[in-house]
């Protein structure tokens, strides 16, 4: 693990979750946890910055700290997540949704669509679920039903792009060069599944207006990450770490690295952090 020689005193920890925090299975361990509950206790706020949809978090509720709040969908949702209240959105607008799905239909054929919203979970019938919440009931139809006048989605804090069988980081790359000006398009998954918010929303941008609101400077924020959804986070903070299972784009632009999700990589940082806090 590398660590920078000098930082100013840390106040805040911004966390990705999946890959980064957790561990295999989406487990919090022992280590991790304990590092969690100590950098709380000694006055630093944790907050996860996830790509998680809001209702994907009950899962870490016990371990989010003495505020209980949480980023979601990459910036799109700032949710109490042991009240399960949305306390702020910043959602992609239907109509500027509509012409995403139309030009990565066009470029990148066999793409389906599915939609994050404060009421839950959309998707359509090409949009194969595989995750937390298949077996739960939700609308299911083409994009324009589902997004338009009276369809279910309303707010869309995230859209979901899926294709059935090309390479991730190319699938990234050919969705931004078609519509890159229209939304913020990213990736987090190992499978060819983008990330798609309204124009300037990242965890980086909620989590600015966050630190903001609580009179935190980003000199004192340490982050870290794994994935491509993760690098603007990692690029605003005034100290980032990737840990050493990242995608190799963000071991590139990450100077400082911690070890694997699977060893603690976050918790060994935190508790060099207290180390030192207590000299």
């Amino acid at each position: 693990m590398t660590t920078p020689r000098t930082a100013p005193p840390t106040r805040l920890i911004a966390t990705d979750l999946d890959g980064t925090l957790l561990c295999s299975g989406g487990t919090v361990t022992e280590r991790t946890a304990a590092a969690l509950a100590a950098a709380e206790a000694a006055g630093i706020q944790v907050v996860f910055v996830t790509g998680r949809p809001p209702r994907w978090m009950q899962q870490v509720s016990a371990h989010i700290g003495g505020h209980g709040v949480a980023i979601c969908s990459n910036g799109g949702a700032v949710v109490d997540v042991r009240r399960g209240a949305l306390l702020e959105s910043f959602p992609l607008a239907s109509e500027d949704a509509l012409a995403v799905v139309a030009r990565l239909r066009a470029k990148l054929p066999g793409t389906a669509f599915a939609f994050e919203y404060p009421a839950g979970f959309a998707r359509e019938p090409g949009y194969e679920v595989r995750m937390w919440g298949q077996d739960e009931n939700h609308p299911v139809g083409p994009a324009e039903q589902l997004l338009g006048p009276g369809g279910p989605v309303s707010g869309l804090f995230k859209l979901l792009a899926k294709h059935p069988d090309l390479d991730p980081d190319k699938l990234l790359a050919q969705a931004r060069e078609a519509a890159g000006e229209l939304a913020e398009i990213t990736r987090s998954a190992p499978i060819p599944l983008l990330e798609i918010s309204a124009p300037g929303v990242t965890k980086a941008s909620t989590l600015a207006r966050w630190c903001a609101g609580h009179g935190i400077d980003r000199s004192e924020v340490v982050a870290f990450g794994d994935m491509p959804n993760d690098l603007e986070m990692l690029a605003w903070a005034g100290t980032a770490y990737a840990v050493a299972n990242a995608h190799p784009q963000v071991l590139a632009a990450v100077p400082l690295h911690t070890v694997s999700n699977e060893q603690d990589g976050v918790a060994a940082v935190l508790e060099e952090i207290l180390r030192h806090r207590g000299e």
